[in-house]
């Protein structure tokens, strides 16, 4: 015959069971539990933190594994490259559900491409940028570079806000390496609208170290997000690449940064970057 102790820990064990088969696994694979969260990814965004992330394309990864990179940090407004419509619309929704973090989005997507976003065929899917914001974003725009390269490349803009004030947001991806002329064009087009703008973020993939020639216009513009980061000898820059180069920038006109962090993830071979700002 059994104890009453033992009884009694015989049904708190039952009654545990009844509850995980009733409610099920919380966590996306499938674990009872999702695992420790940053703070700030409990539902609610940091409002002065902007991320720049190219999620790598094409690769196999998971876009609730994306999300949760994201959600970690929670930033207010985040520019993704080599982004696929579909992936985007995913990652949102992960970030919705599993995270309880709600973006508004705006596609800069400059070519369909079976070969990198699947699809039919006959209708593949959007690849190029995207923008996420926890508030809403107005007069977009999507501006295809007259010349991309080896392949299709332009940038996108929003208006929108960022710790609390109004603020033009870009999102690029320049030519890829060995083209130096090309992102020069690139950069020209892009500095001439970004000159508009008293307040800007510049965020993306551009391709290229800090030093090279094709970036003096946004530094003229412009400062990186990471105060150390320079346009000279005298300048350290943290990678954001696995293969140990700063391609990846924050260019910040009209705010200052308060806190820098490049962030290696084992979901891309770019780093994650975000910043934390304030109005200059």
């Amino acid at each position: 015959m059994l104890g009453r102790g033992t009884s009694a820990r015989l049904l708190a064990g039952a009654v545990l069971a009844l509850c995980m088969v009733l409610v099920g696994p919380s966590a996306p694979n499938g674990g009872l539990f999702a695992g420790p969260r940053h703070a700030a990814a409990a539902g609610d965004v940091v409002p002065n933190r902007v991320m720049t992330w190219n999620i790598c394309n094409p690769c196999t990864v998971s876009d609730v594994d994306r999300a949760a990179d994201i959600a970690a940090y929670a930033p207010q407004v985040i520019g993704l490259q080599e982004a696929c419509v579909r992936d985007v619309e995913r990652i949102r929704e992960y970030l919705e559900n599993l995270h309880g973090l709600v973006y508004h989005v705006e596609y800069g997507s400059v070519l369909r491409k079976w070969g990198r976003c699947g699809g039919a065929p006959w209708s593949p899917g959007a690849f190029g940028q995207a923008i996420l914001s926890a508030a809403p974003m107005t007069d977009p725009v999507n501006v295809e570079y007259p010349d991309g390269g080896s392949e299709d490349r332009g940038y996108m803009a929003v208006t929108t806000l960022v710790a609390g004030q109004p603020v033009r947001v870009f999102n690029t991806h320049l030519a890829q390496r060995r083209q130096e002329a090309v992102r020069a064009d690139q950069t020209r087009v892009l500095a001439a609208e970004v000159a508009r703008h008293e307040r800007a973020i510049v965020l993306g993939d551009f391709n290229a170290v800090p030093d090279a020639p094709e970036l003096s216009r946004m530094w003229a513009l412009a400062t990186d997000a990471d105060p150390q980061c320079r346009p000279s000898p005298t300048g350290t820059c943290r990678p954001t690449t696995d293969w140990q180069s700063k391609f990846d920038y924050v260019f910040l006109r009209g705010f200052t940064p308060l806190r820098h962090r490049v962030l290696p993830t084992p979901s891309s071979d770019h780093h994650l970057l975000h910043t934390d700002v304030t109005p200059a």
